[in-house]
This record gives C-alpha cells, sequence and structure tokens, in this order.
C-alpha cells in the first residue's frame, strides 16, 4: 500500500495555502537542493502557510533515503511513492491528488525552475487568479543552457498552439505552472500519462473559462542526472492532447465552460481566503 511521509514533530496545524508538488525519478543528486532552496525563498519571504510534496516515481537510487532525511529535518516537506503505472505524467497526477492546499504548483526536480519564481507565483494565487502561467520567453524572462536542438523544437510547438488557440502565453509546453484547487477537480479527468500532461492543463483551463495572469520566469539546465523527457517518443502524444483540447474548444458547446456564477463565486471565494 503508498503511504504518505510526513513528519512525526512540529508538523503544520493548518492546511497550507500553497503545494508544491514535485515529480521525482532518480533525483538523489538534485531533490535535497530543490527542496531546501524553495524551503529557504519561502522562509527568506516569512511565508509559513506552505507544502512540498515530493512524488517518488520508482525511483532506483537513493532519492527515498534523501526524502526521508529531508521529512525529519523540515515540517513543510512530505513525500508519497507512487505506485505502478509510473511515469511523470502518473507522478504528477498523484500529486495532484494529495496536495493540502488551496492552490499548488508543479515544480520539477532538477532545480531548473526558479525557487524565486514560486514566490511569485504564490503572491500572484494571493491576489485571487486561479492559474499562473510562467512564460521563459517574454521581457524579464531568463534562460540558462537550454539544449539549441530542444529550444528550436519549443518554439515552433508553442508557435503552433499559440496560433491554433489565439493564445496569449507563448510557453504552454512548460510544465512550471500554478492552479487553484477547485481548478484542478473541474479540469479532471485527466488523459495524459506522460509529459504531455503539462499541455493538457493549461489548454483545458483555457478551454474552460479560468482566469490566469502571463509572468516572466527563470529556467536553467539541469546541473545533475539527464532529463527525463524524449522528444521523440511525446511529439505524436503532445499533438493528441493539442488536438483533443482544440477539439473540444470547437465542438463541445461550451458544455465544459464555467457559467458566470461559478466565475462570480469562485473570485469571491479568492477574495475571501485573501
Amino acid at each position: 500500500m503508498t503511504t504518505l511521509k510526513t513528519a512525526n514533530t512540529n508538523a503544520p496545524a493548518a492546511a497550507p495555502f500553497f503545494s508544491v508538488v514535485i515529480p521525482a525519478h532518480n533525483e538523489e543528486n538534485s531533490i535535497t537542493k530543490t527542496c531546501v532552496s524553495i524551503v529557504n525563498a519561502f522562509t527568506k519571504e516569512n511565508i509559513t502557510d506552505f507544502e512540498i510534496l515530493v512524488i517518488n516515481d520508482n525511483s532506483r537510487d537513493a532519492t527515498e533515503e534523501k526524502l526521508i532525511g529531508l521529512v525529519g529535518q523540515f515540517p513543510n516537506i512530505r513525500y508519497c511513492n507512487n505506485a505502478p503505472p509510473n511515469g511523470f505524467g502518473f507522478a504528477v497526477r498523484k500529486g495532484l491528488e494529495n496536495f493540502k492546499g488551496e492552490c499548488v504548483a508543479i515544480v520539477m526536480a532538477d532545480l531548473s525552475d526558479s525557487p524565486d519564481d514560486i514566490i511569485k507565483y504564490y503572491r500572484k494565487m494571493r491576489e485571487g487568479y486561479e492559474c499562473v502561467f510562467g512564460s521563459r520567453f517574454i521581457k524579464g524572462s531568463r534562460v540558462i543552457d537550454y539544449p539549441l536542438h530542444k529550444l528550436i523544437i519549443n518554439r515552433f510547438a508553442n508557435l503552433f498552439i499559440q496560433a491554433l488557440f489565439w493564445l496569449p502565453c507563448n510557453d504552454i509546453t512548460n510544465a512550471f505552472k500554478a492552479y487553484r484547487r477547485e481548478v484542478i477537480e473541474h479540469l479532471k479527468p485527466f488523459l495524459s500519462h506522460h509529459f504531455n500532461l503539462t499541455v493538457e492543463l493549461p489548454l483545458k483551463a483555457v478551454v474552460r473559462g479560468y482566469r490566469f495572469c502571463i509572468i516572466p520566469i527563470s529556467w536553467t539546465n539541469r546541473a545533475e542526472g539527464e532529463s527525463k523527457l524524449k522528444i521523440k517518443e511525446m511529439g505524436s502524444r503532445y499533438l493528441f492532447i493539442v488536438l483533443y483540447c482544440f477539439l473540444e474548444k470547437l465542438l463541445s458547446k461550451k458544455d465544459y465552460y464555467r457559467t458566470e456564477l461559478e466565475k462570480q463565486s469562485a473570485h469571491e471565494a479568492a477574495i475571501y481566503r485573501t
């Protein structure tokens, strides 16, 4: 049976406002630095209503040992072992089933996403936004050591998605985004088993009428280990999800779109919680 691991002492008494979900597969060299950096970023801003939930996705190295140490040291960190089937999409979905916050951000385990940007997401959620989409390719953003071939494919893919959906966001494929709990619940059931979940979540949110903002973010290529994304294997899966969401937009007659009353209720609830 899969069990959630939590610290035995000094655990936060109240449910957190903001959850950080981190899928991790064989990240023994990165996970400690990533988690500690995020904790330090929140601590620096005197923010305590957060949690970090790491999904250990069938790691065969010392990732779980590192997580046990982190849980014992930090009351805001816990982890969950993901039972088969494994893979990035299933790990994220496990996190989205088990996070405790009112909001959740999906963050990579390799510290490619900036902890300072996580704080920006937190503040935008406090302003009442339902989704926060970061972009690595707008004014104020920064990208360090992005492999050229992946960058070219990324820009073409995002341009295609932008044109198809008339989107202002030019970095839909990036996993690093944040959502309110009610958004996540309304986007279910999820279809994606792999990295294409990173496209399914924001496109469904846009098509179904959730309010989002776009902010510049930083991205740094991993210093340890290797990327789990295999572009050759993922192309058709990305296209399937993009076309699925486009068909919903085109043909569903807004069956899954929120009513104006739902929008108003969500906005009032967000203001009240803030």
